[in-house]
């Protein structure tokens, strides 16, 4: 039997939350926390180095119109994280923290907007868990310190459907309800450019499939279409007319191939059975998967009178789960825009429920960190016996050993306290949760260095000029060139979303390695140094050809040589 809320606004008596001074201090540790670990970490190819990269030219160059990487017209995303970053280094100059600061901030923008939503809806100590829900999953703290364009586009969405909920509520005044739905079509402009078409259609998506579910059609009519698809338009269509009057292969290429042949084929090498985010699901909402399906059931179960924002938050999460489950592309981040929802159906249902429900969402995560130590517990014998790689993985131990700590001892304690203090059980969970994700996220470092080449930034750095060519043979290198603030000429090989622009100006990259070897020697014998990254292979392909190079750096991903072989080092 369903059971019915004819006002959700009505807040459950609860006990208040912990003491506003207590409060105050967890946040600025918090946000200290947030901020320093924005910078504690590599840029890590390729993501977050092409993405760097192009911000870079765009401050270099002042080109904000058309996005280049190394050089090249680069289509495969809108520009405004790119606009957002580049403004940043142009203040702050380069660096890991200022690359990933837009990242960072769209993070904290999405859990105050839960925040408000659940305070609006269900009352402030429910906004309150709903901003500790979301702050600590380990996905959305994790993609909020990572320089990738998801975190962006799930922000401006979740600012999107929540200021859909804030407006569409019953309480809600109709000036504040037209306010929140120009906020609505504001934010959708925002998530446009910021990733493209998807950020209309899913919040299109949820829309259209809550009023059929819950067969409320006077949404609709409050939706205010006139002016908020104006002010969408005064803020989407400009940029995306003007770099298409500037370069006329732009539509085609970004909206046929980069949106409909990225959902319906493998054309990017994304390829995933249906139930791969399923996994990704229970990881990501950590430290709350404990109480994830009876929340969605509570969410489904309790309904509101008129527009139901329960019902509404079930939809937003299950609709982005099952359209990309059933995508042919399939990566992680493509489903974050789904745990804001989760994170206030969480918070609701928790803060409707009895002490037992947090005990529920504490206890597996003692025991998931308990089991971690025993596994642990064995894993020098591992390491130890493995064929390579032992610093890296030795070195990783120690980080997910605190992780694994932190989950114990955070949900036993939260456990112990969910019948005492249950504010504090739910704060001493979250914050668990925080510090172990940004443990782990500390512990790839050493994977993320050695996959970015930065150890040979020295080595790189003592052999170049600002004349000295640079060349990547066989595969681009995604973090260097924004390490050295140059641009690279590719050899061979480029990225797929380069090729609209090579095509049309074949001077920017050297197509066989035939030529690039003449190039090599003749750079050679005019007494003109150049630096070139090589795939192993190639280069143990070069070498029985007998061309010149020095090594100047080596590892299983490229080798870095110069065509200087008279200066040898001691």
């Amino acid at each position: 039997m369903l059971l019915t809320a004819p006002d959700e606004t009505q807040v459950i008596a609860r006990e208040p939350w912990i003491p506003r001074r207590a409060a105050v201090c967890l946040l600025i540790c918090f946000c200290l926390t947030w901020f320093y670990t924005l910078g504690a970490r590599t840029l890590v190819p390729s993501d977050e180095g092409r993405y760097a990269e192009i911000a870079r030219e765009m401050a270099a160059t002042g080109d904000f119109l058309t996005p280049h990487l190394n050089g090249i017209k680069y289509f495969g995303k809108p520009p405004l994280q790119a606009w957002a970053t580049a403004l940043v280094f142009s203040v702050f100059g380069l660096g890991e923290w200022q690359a990933r600061l837009w990242t960072g901030l769209c993070g904290l923008a999405g859990i105050a907007m839960v925040y408000l939503a659940g305070s609006r809806l269900y009352g402030k100590g429910t906004g309150v868990t709903a901003a500790l829900v979301l702050g600590s999953s380990f996905f959305w703290a994790g993609a909020a310190h990572v320089a990738s364009y998801d975190m962006g586009l799930s922000a401006m969405l979740t600012c999107a459907l929540c200021a859909m909920l804030i407006a569409q509520r019953p309480a809600a005044s109709p000036r504040a309800r037209r306010n929140w739905m120009l906020g609505y079509w504001a934010a959708m402009a925002l998530a446009v450019l910021t990733k493209g078409l998807a950020g209309v259609v899913l919040p299109g998506m949820v829309l259209v499939l809550y009023t059929l579910v819950s067969r409320d059609w006077r949404t609709w009519r409050r939706l205010h279409i006139a002016p908020g698809l104006a002010l969408f338009l005064a803020i989407a269509a400009p940029w995306f007319v003007l770099v298409s009057l500037a370069n006329p292969e732009f539509p085609a290429f970004f909206f046929i191939r980069e949106h409909v042949g990225r959902f319906t084929s493998d054309v990017h090498s994304r390829e995933a059975p249906w139930h791969y985010f399923l996994p990704l699901l229970i990881v990501g909402i950590t430290p709350w998967f404990g109480v994830l399906a009876q929340s969605l059931r509570h969410g489904v179960r309790v309904r509101a009178a008129g527009f139901d924002p329960g019902r509404f938050l079930v939809v937003w999460a299950v609709a982005i789960f099952v359209f990309f489950s059933l995508s042919n592309a399939k990566l992680p981040a493509y489903i974050l825009p789904m745990f804001p929802a989760l994170a206030l159906l969480v918070a609701r249902y928790l803060d409707s429920a009895s002490p037992r429900a947090t005990i529920v969402a504490a206890a597996p995560v003692a025991l998931l960190g308990a089991a971690a130590l025993v596994v642990l517990w064995f894993a020098p014998a591992w390491i130890d016996n493995a064929p390579a790689s032992t610093p890296v993985r030795r070195g990783q131990v120690y980080w997910i050993t605190g992780a694994a700590v932190l989950l114990a001892l955070g949900g036993a304690a939260a456990a112990w306290l969910a019948r005492r203090a249950r504010t504090w059980a739910l704060t001493v969970l979250a914050a668990a949760g925080f510090l172990a994700g940004q443990a782990l996220m500390l512990g790839h470092e050493s994977l993320g260095r050695d996959k970015a080449g930065v150890a040979y930034l020295a080595a790189i750095r003592s052999e170049i000029t600002p004349q000295t060519p640079i060349y990547a043979v066989g595969q681009y290198e995604y973090a260097l060139p924004f390490y050295l603030g140059r641009t690279l000429t590719m050899v061979h090989r480029a990225e797929d979303a380069m090729l609209l622009d090579l095509e049309r100006r074949p001077h920017l990259w050297i197509a066989r390695l035939d030529t690039f070897v003449a190039t090599w020697e003749a750079q050679r014998a005019r007494g003109i140094k150049a630096i070139a990254f090589v795939r192993p292979d190639i280069h143990a392909d070069l070498q029985r050809r007998g061309v010149p190079m020095r090594v100047i750096g080596q590892d299983a991903r490229r080798v870095i040589v110069t065509n200087d072989v008279t200066a040898q080092r001691p």
